[in-house]
């Protein structure tokens, strides 16, 4: 996998301080992306082992709390991005008690594969549906378009 940017302090891509990492490929290509350099599989930089750590010290680091991990893209549920960022779910899940997980994807929670909801059963919230440029609101809350859903899933205490 190959993500674009990584801002291990990040107030705009959810709630509260995360860390949020941009992945890079998308099929859904949507017409007014504003993430357009993501699309790419091959573009941006290779997501190594290096990089996994550091997110998980960041998200760790009591110097500035964060609340969570934000993934974007691109889009993380790219069939050729899923298990790398399943193993990362599942990292965060055990070495970060209490930080949330937040996804956004282009892919409509109904008709993922097994392997997309294999990372749907770590996050606490998918934000789903294209990007559809007809249905821009810019005061939507965590998404660009209306058509756009936001899924909570409530794991053990966590309460988004």
């Amino acid at each position: 996998m190959n993500y674009h940017n990584y801002y291990p302090v990040d107030v705009v891509n959810g709630p509260g301080t995360r860390c949020t990492l941009f992945v890079s490929g998308c099929v859904h290509q949507c017409r007014g992306c504003y993430n357009q350099s993501t699309w790419r599989l091959d573009s941006g930089h290779l997501f190594t082992p290096e990089m996994e750590a550091q997110i998980i010290r960041d998200l760790n680091d009591t110097r500035i709390p964060r609340r969570g991990l934000s993934l974007s893209g691109g889009d993380p549920l790219h069939p050729a991005n899923v298990a790398d960022v399943l193993r990362l779910v599942k990292r965060v899940r055990a070495a970060c008690p209490g930080k949330d997980i937040w996804l956004w994807s282009g892919y409509v929670l109904g008709e993922l594969s097994p392997d997309q909801l294999a990372v749907v059963e770590y996050i606490d919230v998918l934000i789903d549906g294209k990007y559809v440029q007809a249905e821009r609101d810019p005061s939507l809350l965590w998404r660009g378009s209306a058509n756009q859903v936001i899924h909570y899933f409530h794991r053990g205490e966590l309460k988004c």
